[in-house]
């Protein structure tokens, strides 16, 4: 029996840790993943296990390699950001594994902008909406500051979708997509680490730069393999439009966060010095993505729990309801609003929500009327002055009936294109590292392209 021909991907979740073979078409071939029980750090805040993680890694691969049925050719990873593993001279990671939900204290980072502030001017430079462990940069300081003896054992500080490449090379890098991810390391402006960075020594710590396309061709357990340097996992999720739409467009990708990505700026940094929501993200090529975030699915969960309760209906009710033009009529008529949000800003919203309502439906319509004005001015920040009228949805929303027709009410004269992009990350990954072009047709025939027509109001 023929092997078939595959690349491997590891997707790292902050959840679920992913696995994923894809033939040559970028097809599925199979997929496997684990969660792990979260560890502590010295200061018992919770963190990720490392070490099991490592472990799983090549235990899996190695299994994946013993296969009769796959020949895996090349392998790259994918992972969320924010985040740093440090090793020390030996190329052992120097555990704990610090969460980027950890607190940061007052004092480091009003010390940090005594030294390098204003505190516009910086987020500014930086592209990034605020200053926390978020920033792994700031990490870097931090530990520098308040934990000498561990900072100076440390000979590179990785990120973490190139400590994942490292498990299997040995060979430390940096790359453009993590550098990117808001972790203050980077100036938008000079196109180079900030003078932060060099003036704490912190360029030191990091391994040099190289492209997210870059590849190593290695010897591995006797196999020759294309072994890819990570990327990630927003960064990589956008690459697959990247390299299949030829005109300009935004990306609004839904989930717990709703991230709007606009790739084709020609003014990245946001004017707003209290906006904490836009932030810069780069390409594989160092090219800056505008992004705005929009804590949406996070809101979304709050209240529909709230409305549950209150007309007591089961827990999954809501994903039930289509869009109805007489329900939405209740609503639009002496438009007011009525929701008071828990985990977003807004100046319209009332001090407590008012549930003046006919029933869950009209009540649901009223929610997402509101939740879709926010997506508006979030999508509105990205493209900012850019003349893009394409918008492609996806991620959690973008099967939300009510959603989708307002959004395409609000952008009458925009082509607004939904897909079903849950292999998104992992597949950006296989594709970065490949050297086959996509065509027009790669988001119909993999990610179930949708078009949709504007919604009019009767």
């Amino acid at each position: 029996m023929k092997k078939i021909k595959v690349t491997a991907v590891f997707d790292i979740g902050k959840t679920n840790k992913k696995f994923f073979l894809f033939d040559q078409h970028y097809r599925e071939v199979h997929k496997e993943y684990i969660r792990f029980k979260e560890v502590e750090d010295e200061d018992g805040h919770p963190t990720e296990d490392l070490l099991a993680l490592q472990q799983w890694l090549k235990d899996v691969f190695h299994r994946i390699l013993d296969n009769s049925k796959y020949d895996v050719k090349a392998i790259n990873f994918s992972s969320y950001g924010a985040s740093l593993v440090h090793v020390d001279e030996n190329g052992n990671p120097l555990i704990p594994f610090y969460n980027y939900t950890k607190s940061l204290p007052k004092e480091t980072v009003a010390f940090f902008l005594n030294q390098y502030g204003p505190k516009e001017t910086f987020l500014k430079a930086t592209g990034c909406g605020g200053l926390s462990m978020l920033n792994s940069g700031l990490q870097l300081y931090w530990i520098k500051k308040t934990k000498p003896e561990l900072y100076s054992k440390i000979k590179y500080s990785l990120h973490l979708p190139q400590y994942l490449s490292y498990v299997f090379t040995g060979i430390p890098v940096s790359e453009f997509t993590s550098i990117g991810c808001h972790t203050v390391l980077w100036d938008y402006e000079k196109k180079d680490y900030h003078k932060w960075v060099y003036k704490e020594g912190i360029d030191l710590k990091l391994p040099p730069i190289v492209s997210t396309e870059t590849s190593m061709n290695i010897n591995y357990n006797g196999k020759q393999l294309k072994i890819g340097v990570g990327i990630h996992d927003s960064s990589s999720a956008l690459l697959p439009y990247l390299r299949s739409v030829k005109k300009k467009f935004l990306l609004v990708s839904t989930g717990t966060w709703s991230i709007s990505f606009n790739p084709f700026t020609e003014k990245p940094i946001s004017d707003a010095p209290d906006d904490i929501n836009s932030i810069n993200y780069m390409l594989i090529n160092g090219k800056v993505v505008k992004a705005s975030r929009l804590f949406l699915g996070n809101e979304y969960k709050l209240q529909t729990e709230k409305l549950n309760k209150f007309f007591g209906v089961a827990s999954n009710y809501h994903k039930s309801v289509a869009f109805n033009h007489v329900v939405y009529n209740k609503v639009s008529v002496d438009f007011k609003h009525h929701f008071k949000w828990e985990s977003l800003e807004d100046e319209q919203m009332p001090n407590q929500t008012n549930f003046d309502f006919d029933d869950y439906d009209h009540a649901y319509h009223q929610l997402m009327a509101e939740l879709v004005l926010l997506q508006v001015k979030s999508v509105n920040k990205a493209i900012g002055d850019d003349k893009i009228d394409r918008l492609y949805i996806d991620g959690g929303f973008s099967d939300n009936d009510l959603y989708v027709k307002l959004l395409t009410y609000h952008f009458p004269k925009k082509k607004l294109r939904t897909t079903d992009a849950s292999l998104g990350s992992a597949l950006g990954a296989a594709i970065a590292i490949s050297d086959i072009k996509l065509n027009s047709k790669f988001l119909k025939e993999n990610y179930a392209l949708k078009k949709h027509v504007p919604l009019i109001i009767k």
